[in-house]
């Protein structure tokens, strides 16, 4: 790298990758590609908001510059209406850099504006809010939506975040979360801008980009859970260049392991992790169709004896079952229903003796049965969630893993975990130990794993999560419903290709429900294997479109299971 100084105590920095330069009087820095195209004309004067106030800088020092083997480290010190002390900080190498801000005072943050905000520190510019310029093509969002549209115009704005149900706004809960990470096309590259948290610091609950016909910021949402008591080192934007957007991710994910921010764990699983999925929830619904009943009704032990008998009539034999939706009298503790599963210890029992094995679908974060006080609450006391940081919510869920994965309980062999989407989200909500964001659902799922894990070695634990901080508290990535209405190969393609970038060690379930017809389930079945595990969700019918399957479905099953399991040497 190369440094040099300009008019008026600015500077230009030239790296293998990109150029970066200030100009007089502009409280900007100006990113061009190496070969001197515009990118970016990036505010610095950021503002972080908190419970006391939105934050003004009012002043700007000057650039301070220091300088090591591999980081050009460019400091500048700022006057907040709210903090004693703002700094912005910019560590370059040669190939990438990134982008933080540290405070120093007292308040809860609420909003934190990276590349925007309120600014009056010149009086050539005015006051009020400023944001950043681009010369973006397009933009790239990881994160399945309804709408299936990773592609967006970069006067829009969009989001990723660890929530979502299907109603308009928040159609975007497959994955909770992909990485915090947007690409955008540039003249002659792209670049990843992605949100680098250290352990302890996921504490947001969505990234925002806030996209303007000529203009652009991010925002990270805090909701008022992170208390500051001092100084406080807001997460770092980083800015990766590759080719395509999925290379731009995958380099932000690789830098997130490089500096500590994810875990790194083994690849390994046991053989019996990479078998044949069924799950049940496809022939639930089903049956529940023809009745106008609800699925979950049919959450019962004699229709999986049903299932399991029809797939064997055709010599199909998946290598894991999945008891979904809802087996359980209540989704809080877990505990079977005597009425629809009079014996699911021996039902689980006969599968082992039949060389399978069983998860137990699990409806996270969902309070049902549990005291309110081991919940997390709204403001009027509503509980809204279990509590994985209340002692007695946590002895709770250990009790119950216990009951469905030991011996003495049901012997199942791990979980297939729903509805993360579910986590609580929002200001004025109680949590007894004051996790939020990601770093809540980190302590769920890890609760979740660990005491698996300790119960049985070789417990599989399936979530929807494929956030590289979350790489070491799952063992499979399950791609989520499918949206029928969309391309559906080019939709689950995109997943399984974001979950392999985010969570290379973890397996992909490649998910089969629901399907647009029996003519795309043949299709999807036929590519499953080219993306993860695959998955079964159906016996007999298509239970959108109540089309039968014919002997040629399962010949393609067998076959295409076949040829997936000779991939993995277990056949000749």
């Amino acid at each position: 790298m190369q440094i040099k100084s300009t008019e008026g105590q600015g500077f230009q920095l030239n790296a293998a990758n990109y150029t970066l330069a200030t100009q007089p009087d502009r409280p900007y820095l100006f990113l061009s590609s190496a070969e001197g195209k515009k990118l970016a004309e990036l505010l610095i004067p950021a503002s972080v908001h908190s419970t006391r106030g939105q934050d003004d800088t009012a002043a700007l020092g000057n650039w301070e510059i220091t300088e090591d083997t591999e980081v050009l480290t460019l400091v500048l010190h700022a006057n907040s209406s709210i903090w004693r002390s703002k700094t912005y900080r910019l560590r370059c190498t040669e190939k990438r850099l990134s982008y933080e801000i540290e405070v120093e005072g007292e308040g809860a943050l609420t909003e934190v504006c990276y590349f925007g905000g309120y600014y009056s520190g010149h009086l050539r510019w005015g006051s009020g809010f400023f944001r950043s310029g681009y010369a973006f093509k397009r933009g790239f969002n990881p994160e399945p939506n309804t709408r299936e549209q990773m592609l967006f115009s970069p006067s829009e704005s969009v989001s990723i975040n660890l929530t979502g149900v299907p109603i308009p706004g928040k159609a975007d809960w497959f994955f909770t979360p992909p990485p915090f990470c947007l690409a955008f096309e540039l003249p002659g590259t792209w670049v990843a801008l992605g949100v680098e948290a250290m352990p302890g610091a996921n504490r947001f609950t969505e990234l925002t980009y806030h996209g303007a016909s000529d203009s652009f910021y991010l925002s990270l949402a805090y909701e008022g859970h992170t208390r500051v008591d001092g100084s406080y080192r807001l997460p770092a934007i980083g800015f990766d260049f590759a080719a395509d957007p999925y290379t731009a991710i995958e380099a932000h994910v690789a830098a997130l392991r490089a500096t500590g921010a994810a875990p790194n764990p083994s690849g390994t699983h046991p053989a019996w992790h990479r078998e044949p999925l069924f799950c049940g929830w496809g022939a639930q619904c089903a049956l529940a169709a023809p009745e106008g009943r609800r699925a979950p009704d049919y959450a019962r032990q004699e229709h999986y004896e049903t299932f399991l008998h029809d797939l064997e009539s055709h010599k199909l034999q998946p290598g894991t079952v999945v008891i979904d939706d809802k087996w359980q009298v209540t989704y809080g503790e877990n505990i079977a229903d005597p009425l629809k599963w009079p014996n699911l210890r021996g039902f689980v029992k006969a599968q082992h003796t039949a060389g399978r094995r069983v998860l137990l679908w699990l409806k996270a974060w969902d309070p049902e049965g549990l005291p309110a006080e081991h919940c997390i609450t709204n403001a009027a006391g509503l509980p809204i969630a279990l509590d994985p940081t209340h002692p007695g919510c946590t002895a709770a869920l250990r009790d119950s893993i216990q009951r469905m994965l030991s011996p003495e309980g049901y012997d199942a062999d791990g979980f297939k975990i729903d509805f993360t989407a579910r986590i609580p989200c929002g200001p004025g909500i109680h949590v007894h130990g004051g996790l939020w964001g990601l770093e809540l659902m980190r302590a769920y799922l890890a609760l979740l794993h660990n005491e698996a894990k300790r119960i049985k070695p070789d417990a599989l634990i399936m979530t929807h999560t494929p956030h590289p901080y979350l790489a070491d508290v799952m063992d499979m990535i399950r791609l989520n419903d499918i949206n029928t209405g969309r391309d559906v190969l080019a939709a689950m393609a995109h997943r399984a290709r974001i979950a392999r970038i985010a969570c290379p060690q973890a397996l992909i379930d490649a998910d089969n429900w629901p399907i647009t017809n029996r003519e795309m389930w043949r299709a999807y079945v036929d590519l499953q294997p080219e993306l993860g595990v695959p998955s079964l969700y159906f016996t007999t019918t298509i239970d959108n479109t109540r089309e039968p399957l014919e002997d040629s479905d399962y010949t393609l099953l067998r076959n295409t299971w076949d040829r997936y399991r000779r991939s993995l040497g277990r056949l000749p």
